[in-house]
Parts: structure tokens; C-alpha cells; sequence
């Protein structure tokens, strides 16, 4: 099916901004003609003819040495780069998202062996408090590459508010910390810490033991599935869903689907770029793939894992994780289903005030979490 019209000024723009950066990262890594020139070009013309090719060396040399120095600290950029996340994170919810109701909320902060802190946000499905009685709950892990995101983000907030009041479960948001600062396998130390917690607490809490479930988007899937295979191997915890939508399961790349970017002129060699960028920066080491709770795709079993609804987008590189993930879990005996969303992208839940693919997926969603309901 061709891309939704609605995309089509949105990748247009996108596209140039990728090509550009994979451009500046060239530039910056070759370092000439664009930086060196100018110090070379004089170099060369005050040198004797017999030290030309030296005094060329030695000022490549000297430039890249300048620009290195010139160059924001590691975590500086990461700060930015979050700050800008933020910012147009926010505005995508002010122009084509949907507001959020009002829910009430708590937050609480989980110590964690081995992890830094958790930082969860509980949303219930009432606004005035917590409901009478026990009900479902979900905990949710955000996207973001798991580098940028959080449960604060204006989009990933105000979904958890809209699921929880719409399925009437109340949306556990996992604060997950985030790579390269804490790389694999904090997060999933951290979420199945999560989850062993809100078992213990569920009475305290208000929710249901035995209806319980996990959620992530992206990055956010690969650390739910991840959650998922650790309880069947560690605790056994009753969970009854998985809910994952456009996850990445396989770290190791093998299925990237990059059919689905070139079929809306990304170049394939970008977005192996940005996919080996993703992995690099949450994995300690390369081999690190190999690892089931790294890629849950890979591990040698999904048998007695929880039911999965699975979300893909056509146009998603992804896709394939998801397709390859639903088959891995039917063959183990595991009840899964996938659905492609035909004509949209990697993001297209969040445009819930603009697009009625995304209404829909909503919709879908919201049904998956009141199975828990059963």
C-alpha cells in the first residue's frame, strides 16, 4: 500500500535530515578539504617546495587535532540531544496528538540490586483516586532508542493516561535508565525488578495479581520481552499479556526489514547506520546480541512465555522483528498474534489527533489491555 499522505511532507523532511547527518559524519571523520583547507593551503605556501608534502601532513594533523578539541563533551551533546527530544516531543503532542484526561497518578522510586534506582509512575484508571476495587494493571516501557525518552515525555505520558482510562487498567510506567550512561542489562534488571515489586505491593497498590501485564514500544518492546523471558526463568510471576508494539527483538540485525525504508527513499546504508548506532550504544559489546534478554528473538525457547499481541508498520524497518517474533512464539505453543498497520511508520501511535490509523491503533491496543480484564 502506498504511505499515508499524512507522511509525506514529515519524510521528506526527515529524509534530508538523515542524509545530512550521515554526510556531517563523513566530513567529520575524513576532516578534509572542509576543515583542513584553509591551514593547509598556507602551509604549503610558506614552505620550501622540498618540505611541501611535510608541512601538508603535519597541518592535517594540527586541524584534526583542533576540531577534536572543539568538540562538545560526550555528555554534553547526549544533554542536548535530550533537550531538543523533549522539546519536539512536546510539540508533536501540542500538533497531532490527542489531550490527555485527567487520572490520578502516583509515583514511587524502587531500589534495585545491581541497577540504579526506578523511578515508577502509576496511572489509574479514575480521576479521583484509586478505584474500589482491585483492578488490572499494565507495567509500560517507552521507546526512544534506549537513549533518548522517559515516562515524563509529554506523548508517552499523555498515552499511558488515555490506555488507562479508555481499557480501565492502570498503566504502570517504567523509568528505565537510559543508554549509553547504563547500557545492557540495566534496564532489564531494572524492569524485572518492577515487576517482582508490583506483585508484592499489588495489594497496596490496588491491583490484581492475577491480571497483570507487560507493554513496550520499540526499544521499550525488546526491554518488555526481555522482562517477559526473565520472569519465566527466574520467578513465574502469573503474567497474562504481552503487548508489544513495533519492538525490536533482535539486536543482532538479521531481521531488519530494509525494504521497507527504501520503499520511502531512505537509502539503506543510513539506516544501517542509525540500526548499528541503536545497538552500539545500549550493548557493552557486540556479542552482547547473542543474548536472549538482549534480543529476545534469539533465545533458544519462548515456550510457556505470556500471550502476545504484536503491532507492526509497513513501512517500518522493524516489521520483520515483529513478524519473526509472533512465529517464534506460535512455534513454541504460545498464543500470538501480529497485525501490520499498512501505509504508516515506526511512530505512528502518537498521531492520534491527525490520523485515523492512529486512532485505530489505539483502539487496538485498548483492546489487548482489557483482556486483562478476563
Amino acid at each position: 500500500m502506498p504511505l499515508d499522505p499524512f507522511f509525506a511532507d514529515r519524510l521528506q523532511r526527515q529524509r534530508k535530515y538523515m542524509l545530512a547527518q550521515a554526510w556531517d559524519g563523513v566530513k567529520k571523520r575524513l576532516g578534509w578539504p572542509w576543515f583542513m583547507r584553509p591551514a593547509e593551503e598556507q602551509a604549503v605556501r610558506t614552505a620550501p617546495p622540498a618540505e611541501k608534502g611535510r608541512a601538508r601532513a603535519a597541518a592535517r594533523v594540527e586541524v584534526r587535532e583542533d576540531v577534536r578539541a572543539s568538540r562538545p563533551h560526550p555528555s554534553t551533546r547526549r544533554a542536548e540531544h535530550r533537550r531538543i527530544a523533549l522539546s519536539w516531543d512536546r510539540a508533536e503532542l501540542r500538533k497531532v496528538g490527542t489531550p490527555p484526561p485527567r487520572v490520578h497518578t502516583i509515583d514511587r522510586i524502587l531500589s534495585v540490586a545491581g541497577a540504579p534506582d526506578v523511578r515508577l509512575r502509576i496511572y489509574y484508571p479514575t480521576e479521583g483516586g484509586r478505584p474500589d476495587a482491585p483492578v488490572p494493571a499494565c507495567l509500560s516501557f517507552f521507546g526512544g532508542a534506549f537513549r533518548i525518552g522517559g515516562i515524563d515525555y509529554p506523548t508517552t505520558d499523555a498515552a499511558n493516561r488515555r490506555r488507562a482510562a479508555d481499557a480501565r487498567v492502570a498503566m504502570i510506567a517504567v523509568g528505565y535508565a537510559l543508554a549509553p550512561e547504563y547500557k545492557y542489562p540495566v534496564p532489564v534488571l531494572q524492569g524485572h525488578a518492577a515487576l517482582e515489586w508490583v506483585f508484592e505491593h499489588a495489594a497496596d497498590l490496588g491491583i490484581d495479581p492475577e491480571r497483570i501485564g507487560l507493554a513496550g514500544t520499540s526499544a521499550g518492546g525488546n526491554i518488555a520481552a526481555a522482562v517477559a523471558l526473565a520472569n519465566r526463568d527466574r520467578g513465574r510471576l502469573p503474567v497474562r499479556l504481552q503487548l508489544l508494539e513495533v519492538p525490536v527483538v533482535d539486536l543482532t540485525g538479521r531481521h531488519i526489514d530494509l525494504r521497507a525504508t527504501r520503499g520511502i527513499g531512505i537509502p539503506s546504508f543510513v539506516m544501517r547506520r542509525e540500526l548499528r548506532s541503536v545497538a552500539r550504544t545500549y550493548l557493552r559489546h557486540q556479542s552482547d546480541a547473542y543474548e536472549p534478554y538482549a534480543s529476545p528473538l534469539r533465545a533458544e525457547s519462548h515456550a510457556d512465555l505470556p500471550p502476545a499481541v504484536i503491532l507492526t508498520a509497513q513501512y517500518d524497518p522493524l516489521r520483520g522483528d515483529g513478524e519473526a517474533y509472533a512465529a517464534a512464539l506460535r512455534v513454541a505453543g504460545v498464543d500470538a498474534s501480529a497485525v501490520q498497520y499498512l501505509g504508516v511508520t515506526h511512530d505512528t501511535a502518537i498521531f492520534t489527533g491527525v490520523l485515523s490509523a492512529a486512532r485505530r491503533w489505539h483502539s487496538d491496543v485498548v483492546s489487548a489491555l482489557r483482556t486483562l480484564h478476563g
